[in-house]
């Protein structure tokens, strides 16, 4: 399309300054012609001469015609004496000069008058006709398209050639890539990509890197999380396996031992249960939250079902469990879940709270949120555990995680139900001060 384009835009050009030259000679010829008695007696060599080299070196026909449309004199010798009437030739007679490009039959036919003044009036006394070739011009477009056609084949074989190296420049940086993707898939580790070929990859490259990242952080946790849960579960059956053979290696052990015994495998059997209930709830935080029962719940109504049941436990070390809510709340939760993290954060409050100490919980609200606080007087975190807290299996204590019954899962399960939520959790705590919990959840769930 765009090699026709060209070579048209050159074939009009062409032609147009071959009729300006055209017209140019023809001009002066008018000139001569309107000067002598040609038009009447045409016999003058010098404007035969003339007008045979005209036709001559345009490779064309003249043909001079006077004002009764017979043909004066004809170039090539056939037409003389003849009458021509034409449009052009009409034209022209009435002073206007034409010009006529055919190009399927490849010549231009020019009309130019022969003027006379005449009482200082012009007066078209006869015409030139020329018709001249064109074919040098479709010769040197022929010659033209078969170049285009050339150059295009070239320029077509080094796109071709330039494309396939610059796919190949492009396609390595990104079989790079893929490589380490399979090799990862079939579970071979990998370093980081530092693929910045172009900006594209190296964007890959860093997304590559973080999910990566993301997913050793994953396998750690997880290898480390079943570690956990290997070793709390395998603790109470060591101890009661310890106590059972105490007993298996002894004869007629007293009543008593058997009663004092039984009593600590009951222990280690209750312990064994919570962690495994603790478990599946963590199990069942983990799941997506379409897993959610989300209902228009009355949150005062809930939290007072909760501190209902935790108040014996507090009343055993005299702590006093207040609750003081700021105004009516209503939130679409799941009950069970939001009910499962309140009463972990309250009871985690009571147990490393000092004895006659306090908790207080709190609720308030405002046109997006409510929030429940649970603040106590109790021992504090670290600051250094602040981080960590969170974590699943984790105890701040260590030395006393035996006087201290839990399964280290309190505070996961609770930020797990509270994330499902679309909500947040923070801590703010002084070693020996006290603990204080913020819980931010949006009053209407959004999935």
């Amino acid at each position: 399309m765009v090699k026709e384009t060209i070579l048209k835009k050159y074939e009009n050009r062409a032609v147009f300054w071959r009729t300006a030259e055209i017209q140019n000679q023809c001009t002066i010829l008018c000139n001569q012609l309107s000067t002598t008695n040609y038009l009447k007696e045409p016999i003058s060599e010098v404007l035969n001469t003339e007008l045979s080299q005209l036709s001559n070196i345009y490779d064309g026909r003249v043909m001079v015609i006077n004002e009764e449309y017979h043909i004066v004199k004809d170039t090539f010798g056939i037409e003389a004496g003849k009458t021509i009437i034409s449009p052009d030739v009409i034209a022209c007679f009435s002073g206007i000069g034409t010009s006529h490009y055919d190009g399927e039959s490849r010549y231009i036919e020019i009309t130019t008058p022969i003027v006379e003044k005449i009482n200082g009036k012009n007066h078209v006394k006869g015409v030139v006709l020329v018709s001249v070739s064109t074919d040098i011009i479709h010769e040197t477009l022929n010659e033209l398209s078969g170049k285009a056609n050339l150059l295009f084949a070239m320029m077509m074989l080094i796109v071709a050639v330039g494309g396939t190296f610059l796919a190949n420049l492009m396609v390595k940086p990104l079989e790079e890539i893929s490589h380490t993707i399979d090799d990862i898939a079939e579970g071979y580790d990998s370093d980081n990509l530092h693929v910045d070929a172009y900006t594209e990859t190296k964007r890959i490259s860093e997304a590559f890197n973080k999910m990566r990242n993301r997913m050793q952080v994953l396998d750690d946790s997880r290898q480390e999380f079943v570690s956990n849960v290997s070793h709390e579960l395998k603790t109470p059956l060591t101890s009661m396996k310890v106590l059972a053979d105490s007993l298996l290696a002894q004869e007629d052990v007293p009543a008593e031992l058997y009663k004092e015994f039984l009593g600590d495998i009951a222990e280690e059997i209750e312990r064994e249960n919570n962690i495994i209930n603790d478990l599946l709830s963590l199990v069942k935080m983990d799941r997506t939250s379409s897993d959610l029962n989300v209902k228009s719940e009355n949150i005062n109504e809930l939290i007072e079902r909760n501190l209902k049941r935790l108040r014996p436990i507090a009343a055993l070390r005299n702590i006093e469990l207040v609750y003081e809510s700021f105004r009516p709340v209503m939130a679409e939760v799941d009950e069970v879940k939001l009910s499962l993290a309140i009463s972990n954060l309250v009871e985690n409050a009571i147990k490393y709270n000092k004895e006659n100490g306090w908790v207080h919980v709190s609720l308030n609200a405002d046109h997006k949120y409510f929030y429940v606080k649970v603040a106590d007087s109790g021992v504090g975190i670290p600051q250094e555990a602040l981080d960590h807290i969170f974590e699943r299996f984790y105890r701040v204590d260590k030395s006393h995680s035996k006087e201290i019954s839990g399964t280290g899962l309190g505070l996961a399960i609770a930020r797990n139900a509270i994330i499902t939520h679309r909500g947040a959790i923070k801590v703010h705590s002084e070693e020996g001060e006290g603990t204080t919990f913020t819980v931010r959840v949006p009053l209407n769930y959004i999935s």
